[in-house]
């Protein structure tokens, strides 16, 4: 579990995050939404340690990360796997040598053993026959596979991603998100999912936090959001006629009518 509290952040005199907290639950998909400019890569970033919010805590299951020694910081990032948003694959790297990289960095272990672990991670993901290609011979999706297995191979606590399906088709999106899901239950891993994928949201949203305009506008699951009297989120989730029509007959489901 991740906590939130109090999170405040500035550059120069424009305020990007005021008086923030919130909960990131344990064994559940956590998305992070909001719109272009909200600050939810910024606080990613503090919580991962890569930006210093002016005020506030960021507690690892108790641990308050900004009062930790180098050290303490060292393995507390061993435990959290990060899925960028254009992957970050190696492009002059094999598939096999990119999940090998952070055993490479991290890891005493022997070459047999990396390579154990890899080959469990890409069967994981099911890349069984994709050891041996590069980056430019997969596509879009199998990159995004390959970014999953590298987050993964150190078995991290805590998971990190950022717009896991951009790029993708909807098809091939609806596969990533449900191996996120699998990979957050099957590992009791908190996830933080950062996303502008309202099909996500409606799908894997254990719990979802709603940023506005560097507020914490609201907070609940997926279930939740159907009924949020919330202008602002609802003109945010709901702005396709989709989500609308998914809205309407998830509250029908949950009133018992059944669909025409």
């Amino acid at each position: 579990m991740i906590e939130i509290q109090h999170i405040q952040k500035k550059f120069d005199d424009r305020v990007i995050l005021e008086d923030i907290s919130a909960v990131m639950e344990a064994g559940k998909c956590n998305l992070i939404i909001g719109t272009s400019g909200s600050g939810k890569t910024v606080l990613t970033k503090c919580m991962v340690g890569l930006f210093q919010p002016d005020e506030g805590a960021i507690l690892y299951d108790g641990a308050n990360m900004m009062t930790m020694e180098n050290d303490e910081r060292k393995l507390l990032r061993q435990k959290i796997g990060m899925l960028f948003q254009g992957t970050a694959l190696f492009d002059s790297m094999t598939v096999e040598q990119n999940v090998l990289f952070p055993l490479d960095m991290f890891t005493n272990w022997t070459q047999a053993e990396k390579k154990k672990r890899a080959d469990e991670v890409l069967d994981r993901v099911n890349l069984k026959d994709a050891h041996k290609r590069y980056p430019s011979e997969i596509s879009g999706g199998m990159k995004k596979r390959v970014g999953i297995a590298r987050s993964i191979v150190l078995n991290p606590k805590y998971l990190f991603c950022d717009e896991p399906n951009s790029g993708l088709d909807p098809q091939t999106s609806l596969v990533i998100d449900k191996l996120i899901k699998e990979i957050t239950l099957e590992f009791n891993i908190t996830t933080i999912v950062v996303t502008h994928d309202m099909n996500s949201v409606m799908e894997i949203g254990d719990h979802i936090v709603y940023l506005h305009q560097g507020h914490k506008q609201w907070e609940g699951s997926n279930k939740d959001i159907i009924f949020s009297k919330d202008e602002l989120l609802n003109n945010f989730i709901f702005a396709s006629d989709f989500l609308q029509d998914a809205k309407q007959m998830r509250m029908m489901e949950a009133n018992g009518t059944p669909r025409s």
